[in-house]
């Protein structure tokens, strides 16, 4: 028998939850349904950020070489070594 989820008053309490306790224990996975979430786009911020000038305009010619956005590609940098950060 599989426990009951418990109600949280906000994402925060149910992160922490979920952090440190097996979904395994609450949710029969054999029974979930697989969907699609191809088209949801997580939420953004807009920030504002002080770099230098030769450093935005390497990053501008890496970004024209590999044909993308500049912003796209400073994203893609700062994920990459924030999950080489987190997994160390």
């Amino acid at each position: 028998m599989k426990k009951e989820i418990p109600k949280f008053k906000n994402e925060e309490q149910e992160r922490k939850f979920w952090k440190n306790h097996d979904s395994s224990e609450y949710i029969d996975w054999n029974d979930a349904e697989e969907i699609n979430l191809t088209k949801l786009k997580p939420s953004t911020k807009t920030i504002s950020i002080r770099l230098p000038e030769s450093l935005l305009d390497e990053l501008k010619i890496l970004a024209n070489k590999r044909d993308v956005p500049y912003q796209s590609l400073l994203k893609i940098f700062i994920s990459e070594r924030i999950d080489v950060e987190m997994h160390k």
